[in-house]
């Protein structure tokens, strides 16, 4: 056959079809099943949103501290609000009005809180005076206690020696005083603390109207359900989470109270108080407590073994409460991992400070009631495969849906399945 011939037979035939450069017998299969595409389609957003969740948590923490003046009266106004809602509701069904009955309770919240102060800082101010000796008793203490290792140190002597090195300098950097660090700090403080209030006393007032548009503004059935749901596990468990810990901290201040008395110290509410509100403050509270009253007896005890009595007793104390009371009352609902706890008071300590520790706790309970219900991420699942969110009921191919989700079906007599049932 000539060339001319073979040029007339490619003619006639047609150009070859055309080859996908990277087509393989995978990818056509993944075209020709709409379920394998869906799949695929489905994990690269599921890694989408994953990768925006992580970058968010990385970013959150800057802009929650730079805007501390808005955000931290925000969140605190809201776990206030969670714990009120049911005293205001008290009040309002003695038929007063629902504005009465949510001025009612954030000022019984008010109250409490002048009276703790007033027992606690008025006679912390007066001890302020007695601190420099408190100080000098407690560092005779130590002196005494480490010229039993007096060898120690002249073995250190002699290597440094040996070595050559060379002798360190002590450097004192200036600091501003407490009054100066207190007058900056303070209009800033009670601007936030009226904008707290403030933000309380609304959102109490406003919680049923609040309740009324979250259940009848969905667009489905299911959706409402789970909606109620979730707003009653959130007041249900954040408020009974402060409310209990809120009576065992009371407790352990009044026994810490008696302890202090029975040993002599002067003003044993102050201790008692201090000690109700570091409890607050999961693991490093207590630890601080107890370094606190290392301390003091340590200035005030002749010797080495009474000045132990006291951190040795809170210690005692604080086991007995932590490991026999708390999980007693509050029982196993209340269980969360200690790392999530510990990650959640260092996370929000970062932010906030002092007022972030003590609502890193309520903040993590109310999330972690958020994902039981609305589905936790698979993240470690996710990285081998998985779905990244397992539980979530899945649409068959072709079904269409009103709204973009599919709508429960509710049959008369039977209970509506939903995510977790409330507690």
């Amino acid at each position: 056959m000539t060339e001319a011939e073979i040029l007339a037979k490619r003619t006639h035939s047609g150009p070859p079809p055309a080859r996908q450069p990277f087509a393989t017998a995978e990818s056509e299969a993944v075209r020709s099943d709409p379920a394998i595409f869906a799949a695929q389609e489905l994990r690269l957003t599921s890694a989408l949103v994953m990768l925006l969740g992580i970058g968010l948590f990385l970013a959150l923490p800057f802009v929650l501290s730079i805007g501390s003046v808005v955000f931290l009266p925000l969140v605190t106004a809201l776990m206030l609000s969670v714990v009120l809602s049911p005293l205001a509701d008290q009040f309002l069904r003695t038929g007063l009005p629902n504005a009465i009955a949510s001025m009612l309770a954030v000022l019984v919240l008010v109250l409490f809180l002048l009276v703790a102060i007033t027992l606690i800082v008025q006679p912390a101010l007066a001890l302020v005076d007695d601190v420099p000796a408190m100080v000098r008793n407690a560092t005779q203490q130590i002196v005494k206690l480490r010229s039993s290792f007096d060898w120690l140190n002249d073995i250190s002597k002699a290597l440094a020696r040996v070595s050559g090195r060379p002798a360190t300098r002590e450097v004192v950097v200036a600091t501003p005083s407490l009054i100066e660090q207190l007058a900056v700090a303070t209009p800033s403080v009670i601007l936030e603390t009226l904008l707290t209030f403030l933000m309380a006393y609304f959102m109490v007032e406003s919680r049923l109207r609040m309740r009324r548009h979250l259940l009848l503004d969905r667009t489905s059935v299911g959706s409402s359900l789970k909606a109620a749901r979730l707003l009653r596990e959130i007041q249900d468990r954040v408020g009974t989470y402060i409310l209990t810990v809120a009576m065992i901290n009371v407790g352990v201040g009044a026994i810490t109270a008696l302890g202090a008395w029975l040993l002599g110290w002067n003003a044993p509410i102050m201790w008692g108080g201090i000690a109700a509100l570091l409890n607050f403050v999961p693991y490093i509270g207590p630890l601080s407590m107890i370094g606190v009253l290392a301390l003091v007896g340590l200035s005030t005890a002749s010797s080495i073994g009474p000045a132990l009595i006291a951190p040795a007793a809170y210690l005692c104390l604080h086991a007995i409460e932590s490991n026999v009371v708390t999980p007693s009352i509050l029982g196993r609902r209340f269980t969360v991992n200690p790392v999530l706890i510990l990650f959640s008071f260092s996370y929000f300590t970062w932010v906030w400070g002092v007022l972030g520790a003590l609502l890193s706790v309520p903040i993590l309970i109310t999330l972690t009631a958020t994902f039981e219900h609305l589905g936790k991420p698979n993240l470690i699942g996710f990285i081998f495969g998985e779905p990244l969110f397992p539980n979530l009921p899945e649409v068959a191919a072709g079904e269409e849906t009103t709204g973009g989700a599919a709508e429960e079906q509710v049959v008369p007599g039977a209970s509506p399945a939903g995510p977790a049932q409330a507690g």
